[in-house]
């Protein structure tokens, strides 16, 4: 049985652009339409949602991003973390009376890596220069938008954030958040994004912007430097996948939390859901259950991979998966779900673009929490990230704080495809939602066929706090009888409506036919934003 769509999925043939924020996707569409391919709209996206939903994302934060290459039949991948600064470390800390990292604090600011990521993007996989690309957010910036609804009220709520740190006034107006509908303004951002398309890496990472950045940070007491600023690198690692059913969907490896949903896929894959109602009492348990159970590995096991030994090949191997599907009890909840044994003796802005050749980019950019820790270097007009957060102070732990060391990351984008060719890009934004809404609306997809705006818009569950035994929300389309029958089965759920739906993330697809080349696109009815193809 499918799920009632509330939205009509967009179709076209020349190119699609999926993102939060309509004017971002018409961004994308500008630099489509202007001969740029898939890497170069992504990045005009990302730059314009920076400039037009700065609660979520920005030049400030850390990006990734997974590219087809239609004519190699290739799918690449792109890791735009940021590192701890070296001065930063848990004696550090210790020695400074923090045993335990507060979610908003200078210590949680890694380097930023989203500006050598949209620059490496469009070196690598691109046809344009910055300038061109950067070009449509610049002009956001100097005439104005009009805020979007859901972005306005993040804004207000973000004020005392902002407030926290200087320059507060970069991003509000008289003390105030833009209301929805109310023009807003951005030059300094703009300077920014000038500067980077004229002078590249070193517009960002050496000179004014990098001086504001550690100045600021240096008065609030952190340990960046210009050195940490100048010695950031990307990687661009192999990409990890799974077969799922025929299909094989990709993942960008650690520190990314995306390996989280190929093993639940993995697990999952052995189950048929035929006759097996969506948002049924089996449909939600399996689910759950098998997240659960990825998400008691990854915890421990995902940290960065250049500094210790992340077990990816056994974790994603299907005769892992199997032992770990032993332990699924279709009536019980596995709420004390432990860590395996697999080793042999992370607020976001998702979007995708599909152009008319079929390349493809699935790109995520994020702050991590709302305008992450509101640090604004000054006359940049952008926030600095908090994913520093993500680091555990347990000097045992895999991903424990080191310096010069990338931590566990929430976001991941995700990209599909059937037999070599090109079957979708797709990502559920949203801390650790997201390789939930990776896993939801892939088995949405496949189990039961949903189109890309139903599989979106099908009512989701939510464990919170991304660990095994967390409580589980559950959208109120989910009737009382099913959530009282998983509480019975020991699942601490909770119903969520209205705004608390924000948390159970904002995704976006993009479905490629490859006989016709007609792209169907999906946006979440939970955020502002639409697909728009041409």
């Amino acid at each position: 049985m499918k799920f009632n769509s509330r939205r009509s999925p967009v179709y076209g043939t020349h190119g699609m652009v999926a993102s939060s924020q309509p004017l971002a996707s018409m961004a994308g569409v500008s630099i489509l339409q202007r001969g740029g391919n898939a890497a170069d709209a992504a990045v005009a996206t990302a730059a314009a949602l920076n400039m037009t939903e700065p609660t979520s994302t920005g030049i400030g934060g850390d990006c990734f991003c997974l590219f087809f290459d239609a004519e190699k039949k290739m799918v690449k991948a792109l890791n735009a973390s940021g590192r701890a600064p070296a001065g930063l470390s848990i004696e550090y800390l210790a020695e400074q009376g923090i045993t335990a990292l507060p979610r908003i604090s200078v210590h949680t600011v890694t380097v930023p890596g989203a500006a050598a990521g949209w620059i490496d993007t469009v070196k690598t996989f691109g046809t344009m220069t910055m300038h061109e690309v950067l070009a449509p957010a610049i002009k956001l910036g100097e005439e104005g938008f009009p805020v979007s609804p859901i972005t306005a009220r993040a804004w207000n709520m973000g004020i005392p954030r902002l407030k926290n740190g200087p320059h507060h006034d970069e991003l509000l107006i008289d003390g105030e958040a833009p209301l929805a509908g109310g023009l807003m303004k951005n030059k300094n951002l703009t300077r920014t994004f000038r500067e980077v398309a004229e002078h590249g890496k070193a517009g960002y990472y050496e000179g004014r912007i990098a001086e504001e950045i550690v100045k600021v940070l240096g008065d609030m007491d952190g340990t960046m430097t210009l050195d940490d600023l100048k010695r950031h690198r990307n990687t661009f690692p192999e990409p990890i996948s799974t077969d799922y059913k025929g299909l094989e969907v990709y993942e960008v490896p650690p520190n990314g939390q995306g390996i989280t949903a190929l093993i639940a896929l993995n697990i999952l894959e052995d189950y048929d859901f035929d006759g097996v109602p969506h948002g049924s009492v089996k449909h939600l348990h399996t689910l759950i259950e098998a997240m659960r159970l990825a998400f008691a590995d990854t915890r421990w096991y995902v940290a960065d991979p250049d500094v210790v030994h992340v077990p990816v090949k056994e974790l994603i191997g299907k005769r892992y998966a199997a032992t770990r599907r032993e332990l699924l009890d279709p009536d019980r909840a596995s709420v004390d779900a432990v860590k395996g044994s697999p080793v042999a003796g992370s607020d976001t802005v998702y979007f995708c673009v599909v152009d008319g050749d079929g390349n493809a980019c699935s790109f995520i950019n994020s702050n991590y929490n709302g305008f992450g820790t509101g640090i604004i270097p000054r006359g940049c007009g952008f926030t600095l990230q908090n994913r520093g957060y993500g680091f555990s102070l347990d000097p045992d732990h895999p991903n424990r704080l080191e310096p010069g060391k990338r931590p566990y990351h929430t976001i991941i984008p995700g990209m599909a495809t059937r037999d070599g060719e090109l079957y979708a890009p797709f990502g559920v934004m949203g801390g650790f939602m997201q390789p939930q809404g990776h896993v939801q609306v892939v088995v949405n997809t496949v189990d039961y066929g949903m189109n890309p705006q139903e599989a979106l818009d099908a009512p989701r569950f939510f464990i919170q706090d991304g660990t095994s035994g967390g409580k589980v929300l559950l959208e109120d389309e989910i009737s009382v009888q099913v959530m009282s029958q998983l509480a019975a089965m020991g699942h601490e759920v909770a119903p969520a409506s209205g705004w608390r739906r924000v948390g159970f993330g904002k995704g976006q697809i993009i479905h490629r036919d490859p006989e016709t080349g007609v792209l169907t696109a999906g946006s979440d009815p939970r955020g502002d934003g639409c697909a728009i193809g041409w």
